[in-house]
């Protein structure tokens, strides 16, 4: 059954949130005044068609629909969660939730936005204040895990129900359990925003260099590590005590200004934004946006790699969507005399190349995941390779049919051609929808890692197989199998 979210004020998070409901198969309704809200939703919308579904390697489910509403009652009328992103005043927010609770089940969740407000000054006057909640996202929020959640005086079941959609969403809900003006995240961001004006106000840095200390530094450690656990690595084999003794009399001296903050002069706005310009004013904001995407996505995609930080949250929200589908089965729940579908999956930005369509290596990769597939499928996984068997490739052979881009959803089937004793003689088709896309033949032999060397396989891992080897022969045979370069047709 879909699930419905509202949307109260369409702006750059409004957006945000809009299309991370949708692009996770919710309905989205949105009431925001603006007459240029649609235009404005409909660009966030483009910038995160391209960039979030190629964060994971199983398709999201079918984008939900999105709507817009010239009321707030019409818009939250049966949601299930419902955001509001309205402007940081509070007499503006409490005449929201009045309009949102008049409206609204009584079981919905209502999050906010805000990034400084707290959940007792946002429930003041409020019809049902154990009903709202601060759930505050950072941009671009469909790409960004991290949502500050804020719960002071909240149902506890409705903080349950808020967590495990925050986290079905692919998001990470970080529950803080007393309220504080600012919350966590904005208060460091607000000391390094205190800290860069000064430096550039006294001349001791441009826009430009400061942005590279932190993107070239820091920031990467941050990134994937956080503030404490990068401080322990910094203390070495000593691990944090170390570190704290080594610089905490640091803390003693006078390096920021934490404690004070510049005048804004119409001279410091106008110093900021000038060596802003000059330093990002060659792109448009849409153009600066699909950069920080590109940037984004290739990093959380090479964390997922590693199964750490934002990368294993992808990694779990992959294994939820697995569950329970064709996806995560095993030999014996499919047919054997059907083809496999051993990938559903997304190009992501990070496949593409200069002729801006996938490049030669990534189609090698997806047909090696599809690989690595079918060997779950039949009981090569992780635990039986842990016990000391594997496969390895021997000979591939791909064919590339007809170009794909970023975005593509693309589907690969696969053919057990040959599966006794050693060998495995695999058959993979991409397809984008009924588009042929690419072939792949491989041919792999059953390893011993100890001797690397080729042995039989486990008889379960071998019956798999011959189920599927015998149960393929009888459809027609792939054009080009077994084909060489140039080889007649």
């Amino acid at each position: 059954m879909t699930k419905t979210a509202a949307i109260i004020g369409g702006g750059v998070i409004g957006g945000g949130w809009a299309a991370r409901f949708a692009l996770n198969g919710w309905d989205v309704r949105i009431f925001d005044p603006d007459p240029q809200a649609e235009r404005k939703v409909d660009e966030v919308m483009a910038n995160a068609l391209r960039s979030l579904p190629g964060l994971t390697d199983v398709a999201l489910p079918a984008q939900g629909t999105i709507s817009f509403h010239d009321s707030i009652a019409d818009a939250v009328t049966g949601a299930d969660w419902i955001q509001e992103s309205v402007p940081e005043r509070l007499d503006i927010k409490h005449t929201t939730f009045a309009e949102i609770q008049s409206a609204c089940s009584t079981d919905a969740v209502i999050g906010s936005s805000t990034s400084g407000f707290k959940p007792s000054e946002l429930q003041q006057g409020a019809m049902r204040p154990e009903q709202i909640m601060v759930a505050h996202p950072f941009n671009p929020v469909y790409l960004l895990p991290l949502v500050e959640l804020v719960t002071t005086n909240v149902a506890p079941a409705l903080v349950d129900k808020a967590k495990a959609l925050l986290s079905s969403l692919g998001m990470h809900p970080l529950h803080l359990k007393k309220e504080i003006d600012a919350h966590v995240a904005d208060r460091f961001l607000e000391a390094v925003w205190r800290e860069a004006l000064w430096l550039v106000k006294d001349g001791i840095a441009t826009t430009e260099e400061i942005d590279n200390a932190i993107r070239y530094g820091f920031g990467i450690r941050w990134a994937q590590m956080g503030l404490f656990e990068t401080y322990r690595v910094a203390g070495g084999e000593a691990g944090m005590k170390h570190f704290m003794a080594q610089f905490g009399p640091a803390l003693k001296w006078p390096w920021t200004k934490l404690m004070d903050v510049p005048e804004f002069t119409d001279e410091l706005v106008d110093l900021i934004a000038g060596q802003s310009d000059a330093q990002s004013g060659a792109h448009s904001i849409r153009e600066l946006e699909r950069i920080r995407d590109n940037n984004l996505v290739t990093m959380m995609r090479g964390l997922k790699a590693q199964d750490w930080g934002a990368g294993a949250l992808l990694n779990a929200q992959e294994r939820e969507m697995r569950a329970g589908t064709v996806h995560g089965a095993r030999a014996a729940d499919l047919p054997a005399d059907a083809l496999v579908t051993t990938a559903h999956r997304t190009v992501p930005l990070d496949w593409t190349d200069y002729n801006n369509h996938m490049t030669e290596s990534r189609y090698l990769h997806a047909f090696a995941d599809a690989t690595d597939r079918l060997m779950q499928i039949i009981g090569c996984d992780a635990a039986y390779i842990a016990s000391g068997g594997s496969y390895f490739t021997a000979e591939t052979h791909i064919r590339h049919i007809d170009e794909v881009n970023a975005g593509a959803v693309i589907t690969i089937r696969t053919r057990v051609i040959l599966g006794e004793g050693k060998k495995m003689h695999l058959w993979h088709e991409m397809y984008e929808g009924d588009r042929l896309l690419a072939t792949g033949e491989h041919f792999l032999l059953h390893v011993d890692l100890e001797t690397r060397r080729p042995t039989p396989p486990s008889a379960d891992i071998e019956a798999a197989l011959v189920r599927f080897a015998k149960g393929h022969a009888g459809l027609p045979a792939p054009e080009g199998l077994g084909r060489g370069i140039g080889a007649p047709r």
